[in-house]
Protein backbone atom coordinates (compact mmCIF):
# COMPACT_ATOMS: atom_id res chain seq x y z
CA UNK A 1 0.00 0.00 0.00
CA UNK A 2 2.83 2.59 1.01
CA UNK A 3 4.31 1.48 -2.61
CA UNK A 4 1.58 2.63 -4.66
CA UNK A 5 1.15 5.82 -2.40
CA UNK A 6 4.61 6.54 -2.91
CA UNK A 7 4.01 5.86 -7.08
CA UNK A 8 1.35 7.89 -7.26
CA UNK A 9 2.76 11.16 -5.56
CA UNK A 10 5.69 10.96 -8.13
CA UNK A 11 3.31 11.05 -11.22
CA UNK A 12 1.32 14.01 -10.00
CA UNK A 13 4.82 15.60 -9.62
CA UNK A 14 5.29 14.22 -13.25
CA UNK A 15 2.15 16.53 -14.36
CA UNK A 16 2.99 19.91 -13.37
CA UNK A 17 7.05 19.90 -13.97
CA UNK A 18 9.15 19.52 -16.65
CA UNK A 19 13.44 20.09 -17.19
CA UNK A 20 16.36 18.77 -18.42
CA UNK A 21 18.44 16.10 -18.21
CA UNK A 22 21.37 16.20 -16.15
CA UNK A 23 25.23 15.87 -17.46
CA UNK A 24 26.15 13.48 -15.29
CA UNK A 25 25.21 9.70 -16.01
CA UNK A 26 25.53 7.34 -12.81
CA UNK A 27 25.07 3.67 -12.00
CA UNK A 28 23.57 4.16 -8.88
CA UNK A 29 21.23 4.69 -7.08
CA UNK A 30 19.12 2.11 -8.77
CA UNK A 31 19.80 -1.36 -9.90
CA UNK A 32 19.39 -0.85 -13.41
CA UNK A 33 23.17 0.13 -15.10
CA UNK A 34 23.00 2.91 -17.35
CA UNK A 35 23.67 2.15 -20.86
CA UNK A 36 26.58 5.03 -21.55
CA UNK A 37 30.12 4.76 -20.77
CA UNK A 38 32.71 7.50 -18.81
CA UNK A 39 34.28 9.40 -21.65
CA UNK A 40 37.51 8.79 -22.40
CA UNK A 41 40.05 9.31 -19.55
CA UNK A 42 37.88 10.77 -16.97
CA UNK A 43 37.43 8.69 -13.56
CA UNK A 44 34.10 9.02 -12.05
CA UNK A 45 33.64 7.80 -8.17
CA UNK A 46 30.30 6.45 -7.03
CA UNK A 47 30.24 5.76 -3.71
CA UNK A 48 27.38 5.55 -1.16
CA UNK A 49 25.97 4.07 2.33
CA UNK A 50 23.13 1.74 2.54
CA UNK A 51 20.87 0.31 5.68
CA UNK A 52 18.69 -3.16 4.53
CA UNK A 53 16.87 -5.11 6.61
CA UNK A 54 15.88 -8.79 5.43
CA UNK A 55 13.68 -11.49 7.19
CA UNK A 56 12.29 -14.87 6.02
CA UNK A 57 11.48 -17.67 7.86
CA UNK A 58 15.21 -18.58 9.43
CA UNK A 59 16.50 -15.27 9.53
CA UNK A 60 16.26 -11.66 10.51
CA UNK A 61 19.36 -9.43 9.48
CA UNK A 62 20.43 -6.29 9.34
CA UNK A 63 23.08 -4.82 6.91
CA UNK A 64 24.91 -2.15 6.66
CA UNK A 65 27.51 -1.50 3.67
CA UNK A 66 29.21 2.08 4.51
CA UNK A 67 30.56 2.49 1.90
CA UNK A 68 30.32 0.69 -1.01
CA UNK A 69 32.09 2.43 -3.85
CA UNK A 70 32.51 1.65 -7.81
CA UNK A 71 35.21 3.28 -9.39
CA UNK A 72 34.96 3.78 -13.20
CA UNK A 73 37.60 4.89 -15.53
CA UNK A 74 36.91 5.49 -19.63
CA UNK A 75 39.43 3.62 -21.67
CA UNK A 76 37.81 4.63 -25.14
CA UNK A 77 34.41 6.14 -26.47
CA UNK A 78 32.82 2.84 -25.96
CA UNK A 79 34.71 0.89 -23.49
CA UNK A 80 35.64 1.79 -19.01
CA UNK A 81 36.67 -0.44 -16.66
CA UNK A 82 35.01 -0.81 -13.26
CA UNK A 83 35.81 -1.66 -9.74
CA UNK A 84 33.83 -2.20 -6.81
CA UNK A 85 35.02 -2.41 -3.24
CA UNK A 86 32.46 -2.29 -0.06
CA UNK A 87 32.88 -2.57 4.00
CA UNK A 88 30.44 -4.58 5.18
CA UNK A 89 28.49 -5.22 8.38
CA UNK A 90 25.69 -8.11 9.42
CA UNK A 91 23.66 -8.21 12.03
CA UNK A 92 21.66 -11.53 13.15
CA UNK A 93 18.40 -9.97 14.93
CA UNK A 94 17.45 -12.73 16.88
CA UNK A 95 20.82 -13.36 18.38
CA UNK A 96 22.48 -10.09 18.07
CA UNK A 97 25.88 -11.85 16.42
CA UNK A 98 27.81 -9.38 14.14
CA UNK A 99 29.65 -10.06 11.16
CA UNK A 100 32.14 -6.75 10.02
CA UNK A 101 34.48 -6.60 7.06
CA UNK A 102 35.43 -6.02 2.81
CA UNK A 103 33.50 -7.63 0.51
CA UNK A 104 34.81 -9.66 -2.11
CA UNK A 105 36.35 -7.29 -4.73
CA UNK A 106 34.28 -6.95 -8.26
CA UNK A 107 36.69 -6.15 -11.21
CA UNK A 108 35.18 -5.52 -14.57
CA UNK A 109 33.89 -3.79 -17.39
CA UNK A 110 31.14 -1.67 -19.70
CA UNK A 111 31.20 -1.79 -23.31
CA UNK A 112 29.34 0.32 -25.53
CA UNK A 113 27.73 -1.98 -28.17
CA UNK A 114 25.39 0.80 -29.42
CA UNK A 115 25.12 4.54 -29.57
CA UNK A 116 24.24 6.85 -32.90
CA UNK A 117 23.70 10.41 -33.11
CA UNK A 118 19.68 11.49 -33.87
CA UNK A 119 18.59 7.74 -32.24
CA UNK A 120 17.44 7.34 -28.62
CA UNK A 121 18.42 4.01 -27.84
CA UNK A 122 21.85 2.96 -26.83
CA UNK A 123 22.83 -0.53 -25.90
CA UNK A 124 25.73 -2.02 -23.75
CA UNK A 125 27.39 -5.27 -22.02
CA UNK A 126 28.71 -4.97 -18.44
CA UNK A 127 30.82 -7.66 -16.95
CA UNK A 128 32.13 -8.36 -13.58
CA UNK A 129 34.33 -10.80 -11.99
CA UNK A 130 33.87 -11.38 -8.38
CA UNK A 131 37.56 -12.43 -6.52
CA UNK A 132 37.84 -14.59 -3.30
CA UNK A 133 39.57 -11.49 -1.63
CA UNK A 134 36.76 -10.84 0.97
CA UNK A 135 36.84 -11.35 4.76
CA UNK A 136 36.31 -14.65 6.55
CA UNK A 137 32.93 -14.77 7.08
CA UNK A 138 31.95 -12.18 4.36
CA UNK A 139 34.06 -14.26 1.35
CA UNK A 140 31.73 -16.31 -1.19
CA UNK A 141 35.60 -18.38 -0.86
CA UNK A 142 35.06 -19.40 -5.16
CA UNK A 143 34.83 -16.78 -8.29
CA UNK A 144 32.13 -15.60 -9.38
CA UNK A 145 30.30 -13.37 -12.46
CA UNK A 146 28.02 -10.93 -12.78
CA UNK A 147 27.12 -9.80 -16.42
CA UNK A 148 24.16 -7.43 -17.64
CA UNK A 149 23.39 -6.27 -21.16
CA UNK A 150 22.04 -2.78 -20.51
CA UNK A 151 19.14 -1.02 -22.95
CA UNK A 152 17.57 2.83 -22.71
CA UNK A 153 15.35 4.64 -24.58
CA UNK A 154 15.30 8.56 -24.19
CA UNK A 155 11.31 8.84 -24.39
CA UNK A 156 11.26 12.71 -24.83
CA UNK A 157 13.49 15.85 -23.23
CA UNK A 158 12.56 14.81 -19.39
CA UNK A 159 11.91 11.07 -19.39
CA UNK A 160 13.99 8.06 -20.26
CA UNK A 161 13.37 4.35 -20.10
CA UNK A 162 15.79 1.90 -19.00
CA UNK A 163 16.06 -1.95 -18.60
CA UNK A 164 18.55 -4.82 -17.73
CA UNK A 165 18.50 -8.88 -18.08
CA UNK A 166 21.51 -10.67 -16.80
CA UNK A 167 22.82 -13.30 -15.52
CA UNK A 168 24.73 -13.78 -12.01
CA UNK A 169 26.97 -17.24 -10.68
CA UNK A 170 28.86 -16.79 -6.95
CA UNK A 171 30.16 -19.87 -7.16
CA UNK A 172 27.55 -22.88 -6.53
CA UNK A 173 24.60 -23.25 -7.12
CA UNK A 174 23.13 -22.92 -10.53
CA UNK A 175 22.96 -19.12 -10.45
CA UNK A 176 20.61 -16.59 -10.82
CA UNK A 177 18.08 -14.66 -13.51
CA UNK A 178 18.22 -10.89 -13.24
CA UNK A 179 16.27 -7.95 -14.33
CA UNK A 180 15.32 -4.45 -13.70
CA UNK A 181 12.83 -1.52 -15.40
CA UNK A 182 13.84 2.28 -14.30
CA UNK A 183 11.74 5.25 -15.60
CA UNK A 184 13.43 8.28 -14.72
CA UNK A 185 11.88 11.17 -14.85
CA UNK A 186 13.72 15.30 -14.59
CA UNK A 187 11.91 17.74 -12.99
CA UNK A 188 14.52 20.54 -13.04
CA UNK A 189 17.70 20.81 -14.42
CA UNK A 190 19.11 19.48 -11.42
CA UNK A 191 16.40 17.28 -10.09
CA UNK A 192 15.32 14.42 -10.93
CA UNK A 193 13.52 10.71 -9.52
CA UNK A 194 13.36 7.68 -11.05
CA UNK A 195 10.44 4.50 -10.11
CA UNK A 196 11.66 0.84 -10.88
CA UNK A 197 10.42 -2.61 -10.36
CA UNK A 198 13.43 -5.42 -10.14
CA UNK A 199 13.71 -8.95 -9.29
CA UNK A 200 15.77 -12.11 -10.36
CA UNK A 201 15.12 -16.00 -10.72
CA UNK A 202 17.56 -17.67 -7.59
CA UNK A 203 18.16 -20.51 -8.55
CA UNK A 204 16.50 -20.57 -11.42
CA UNK A 205 14.01 -22.05 -9.15
CA UNK A 206 12.74 -19.20 -6.50
CA UNK A 207 11.21 -15.66 -7.65
CA UNK A 208 11.82 -12.75 -5.76
CA UNK A 209 10.37 -9.52 -6.79
CA UNK A 210 10.94 -6.06 -5.87
CA UNK A 211 10.56 -2.33 -5.63
CA UNK A 212 12.18 1.21 -5.44
CA UNK A 213 12.43 4.63 -5.77
CA UNK A 214 14.33 7.51 -5.37
CA UNK A 215 15.90 11.10 -6.09
CA UNK A 216 18.89 12.72 -7.42
CA UNK A 217 20.14 16.33 -7.10
CA UNK A 218 22.96 17.60 -9.59
CA UNK A 219 24.86 20.11 -7.25
CA UNK A 220 27.64 20.88 -10.16
CA UNK A 221 27.80 19.19 -13.70
CA UNK A 222 30.30 16.47 -12.42
CA UNK A 223 28.89 16.12 -8.84
CA UNK A 224 25.52 13.90 -7.58
CA UNK A 225 23.72 13.23 -4.56
CA UNK A 226 21.52 10.55 -4.70
CA UNK A 227 18.87 9.28 -2.19
CA UNK A 228 16.99 5.77 -2.58
CA UNK A 229 14.74 3.03 -1.08
CA UNK A 230 13.09 -0.24 -1.97
CA UNK A 231 11.05 -2.88 -0.80
CA UNK A 232 10.38 -6.84 -1.30
CA UNK A 233 7.05 -7.42 -3.31
CA UNK A 234 7.01 -11.04 -2.29
CA UNK A 235 9.43 -11.49 0.22
CA UNK A 236 10.38 -9.18 3.70
CA UNK A 237 13.13 -6.65 2.66
CA UNK A 238 13.44 -2.93 2.96
CA UNK A 239 16.54 -0.33 2.37
CA UNK A 240 17.72 2.97 2.27
CA UNK A 241 20.48 4.60 1.19
CA UNK A 242 22.30 8.10 0.62
CA UNK A 243 25.40 8.62 -2.17
CA UNK A 244 27.15 11.02 -3.70
CA UNK A 245 29.05 10.40 -7.51
CA UNK A 246 31.76 12.64 -9.12
CA UNK A 247 33.18 12.75 -12.31
CA UNK A 248 37.09 13.32 -12.76
CA UNK A 249 37.47 14.45 -15.99
CA UNK A 250 40.77 14.20 -18.33
CA UNK A 251 42.71 17.55 -17.89
CA UNK A 252 42.91 19.35 -20.92
CA UNK A 253 46.14 20.07 -22.13
CA UNK A 254 45.98 22.78 -25.37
Amino acid sequence: MKSRFIIAILFFLVTYFSGNTQTIITDRPDQTESSSTVNKGSLQIESGILLAFNEDDLISERQILAPTTLFRYGISKVLEIRVLSQFESLKDQNTSQKINGISDLEIGTKIQLFKKENVNTEIAFLSHVILPTGSKSLTNDAFGTINKLSISHELNNTMGLGYNVGYDYFGKGNGDLTYSVALGISITEIFSFYIEPYGALLDFNNYESNFDAGITYLIQDNCQLDFSFGTGINHTMNYLSIGCSINIAKANNN
